[in-house]
């Protein structure tokens, strides 16, 4: 079995930070976004793996999996994103004639997936993942009789159940002759969720099995913290880095490289290598990126990227995410006033 790893979007939902960087290699708990798919298809017992990207992101997500142990990496550029379908339709070639798992690389689950990739067999037209969700209208919703797909629509307006397909599918070759017949749909894509539709009709049983733990959509910047807690809250307590005079309580990983010194750190935290914190407060739920550096300031609820600086900030930081070398320090002098330099799309909130 091959994986096939999504990761062509623009995340359009996340701007302005993806307006320089594609969304699947933000950093969550110290690991960029499609670190978790690799492993997690890897755990499942899949080592070929192939990584649909655009022409814009390939080279970042290329930098972001060099050297990612125990698997085989393919990269496959889709030119334009046309849905979940076309991608697999540019991966043809690639995937052959075997089963695959199709994984959208933005997505993070708890427990793995494991338990879709083993319930495949020969004869199943697929396997899907599903959760409930209190708003079912966001997404792909499936109608389930004893374990098996009957019904599936894309975005409903009234959706037929609360079960939402989530970001794992297992597929046998039988779907690449119904992509290749697929229309595309009123918005202009060719949907995964008709492709599975067309499975139905032609008489492939389609399971359904809903995910165990949590399962995460990293699309819109509080899910990205949201999802950077989950995951802190999960990590082994370790100290590599350089520490002095400072207070270190809870779940705390310092990497070799990072330096902390007269300061309080209340985990969950992850200090990235080549991070300085310097006469500060790090708060729970709170990862500091590669060379970045909170000095005399205070942050907590947050996700600071790789070269990102907080100094002497009068008030705490909460709830932020700073890009890369993103900064944010104090003015001196007359006029008081703030200074912003902000793009499209930007927030900030002042108190």
């Amino acid at each position: 079995m091959k994986g096939l790893i999504l990761a062509a979007g623009r995340g359009t939902r996340l701007r302005p930070l993806t307006y320089t960087r594609p969304k699947h290699v933000f950093r969550v708990a110290g690991k960029p976004i499609i670190y978790f798919a690799v492993k997690n298809l890897r755990e499942a017992g899949i080592h070929q793996i192939g990584v649909v990207v655009s022409p814009e992101n390939r080279e970042d997500i290329m930098q972001a999996l060099e050297g990612f142990p125990g698997v085989s990496l393919s990269y496959i550029v889709q030119e334009e994103p046309r849905g979940l379908a076309h991608a697999v339709g540019v991966a043809r070639d690639w995937l052959g004639e075997s089963p695959f798992v199709m994984y959208l690389g933005d997505n993070l689950f708890q427990s793995g997936i494991t338990r879709f990739v083993s319930s495949y067999r020969a004869g199943v037209g697929a396997v899907i993942a599903l959760v409930r969700v209190p708003d079912p209208r966001q997404f792909g919703v499936a109608v389930l009789e004893g374990g098996r797909v009957v019904r599936l629509v894309e975005k409903p307006k009234e959706p037929p159940s609360d079960l939402a397909v989530a970001g794992v599918y297992v597929f046998g070759p039988e779907i690449h002759p119904i992509i290749a017949d697929l229309e595309p749909s009123a918005r202009g894509e060719y949907e995964i969720t008709d492709a599975i539709q067309g499975l139905l009709e032609r008489g492939h049983p389609v399971l359904g099995m809903e995910v165990e733990g949590w399962w995460k959509d990293t699309g819109r910047p509080h899910d990205l913290l949201d999802a950077n807690r989950l995951l802190l809250v999960e990590m082994s307590p370790e100290t590599k880095g350089q520490v002095w005079e400072s207070k270190i309580t809870g779940r705390v990983v310092i990497e070799e490289g990072a330096v902390v010194r007269e300061s309080t750190i209340l985990g969950p935290v992850m200090i990235a290598s080549g991070a300085i914190v310097d006469g500060a407060y790090i708060g729970p739920f709170t990862s500091v990126g590669p060379g970045a550096v909170v000095r005399r300031a205070e942050v907590e609820f947050s996700i600071l990227e790789d070269g990102a600086v907080v100094e002497d900030v009068p008030l705490r930081l909460h709830e932020s995410i700073l890009g890369v070398g993103a900064r944010v320090t104090s003015r001196d002098g007359l006029p008081k006033a703030h200074k912003l330099v902000l793009g499209d799309l930007s927030s900030v909130e002042l108190g």
